[in-house]
């Protein structure tokens, strides 16, 4: 006998979890970790200048409010990250299928670079395509770092990929079969749609990481949300103020990314 009824089968609705103790334990935490900040800060005996901050962020002219150096960082780190994105996505899942092709090939390829990435750090792969690659093929500095990004992040989203894949029924791809669709119908009307749901979480946790690992291009002198907070604090001296500040706009960033990704699971009716 099942127990657990459902509102539509004429069971108690299931009781919703209140928000409000974990909203209280994150308060807390900023308050604990506050504190420690200011305690730290007495004892090393640092001057607080959050009101040169702003300066940075938006300055104002006769034609209104003009970006800073901080905000310019944010945008070109908001490009790299979405455009490596994009490109990381077509590289998972054309190796994905690759690694479950029936192609000695191209499982062969697609594992050897799946060994390379994923063994390798992405400072160095950064280091080799801008330096090594770049010269050769003609590339700069931004796109060097978009396609070393790609490569990294692509590796890693192509075993999530194959992971949703293989996840399908296969009672699905059989009876896809048994309608006479073609291989490739079958991935674009049946697997993919299916895996698509079963994926989107993980997807989203390697997007937040992306956005993350972009601020290595800082490396090689690309002016990203890193590389200016650097060049503000080495003018500055703003060290906690700047550095904190790019903290939490790089912890907004990953949050609306969580909340976006939250509100397409509904939109699917993920389980």
């Amino acid at each position: 006998m099942n127990l657990r009824q459902s509102p539509a089968e004429g069971g108690p609705p299931r009781a919703r979890r209140s928000p409000l103790p974990v909203l209280l334990q994150f308060v807390l935490l900023l308050g604990l970790l506050g504190w420690l900040l200011v305690e730290s800060a007495d004892s090393i005996g640092y001057h607080w200048q959050w009101y040169r901050v702003p300066r940075y962020l938006f300055t104002r002219d006769e034609h209104g409010l003009v970006a800073g150096p901080l905000l310019q960082g944010l945008r070109l780190t908001l490009l790299i990250s979405f455009v490596s994105l994009l490109l990381s996505l077509v590289i998972g899942l054309t190796t994905a299928l690759l690694r479950l092709s029936s192609s000695r090939v191209g499982r062969l390829l697609a594992v050897l670079y799946l060994e390379v990435s994923r063994n390798t750090p992405l400072l160095i792969q950064i280091f080799l395509i801008y330096f090594v690659l770049g010269p050769a093929l003609g590339l700069e500095r931004l796109p060097a770092a978009i396609l070393a990004l790609s490569l990294f992040e692509g590796a890693y989203a192509s075993e999530i990929f194959r992971a949703g894949i293989l996840a399908v029924p296969k009672g699905q791809i059989e009876a896809a079969r048994s309608l006479g669709l073609a291989p490739r119908l079958t991935y674009r009307l049946v697997i993919l749609p299916q895996a698509l749901r079963t994926v989107l979480p993980p997807l989203a946790g390697q997007a937040i990481s992306l956005l993350k690992d972009s601020a290595l291009v800082s490396t090689i002198a690309i002016y990203d949300l890193t590389m200016q907070a650097q060049a503000i604090v080495a003018e500055s001296y703003l060290t906690f103020e700047i550095w904190f500040t790019v903290a939490l706009m790089y912890f907004t960033l990953a949050l609306i990314l969580s909340l976006a990704v939250g509100f397409l699971e509904k939109r699917l009716k993920l389980p």
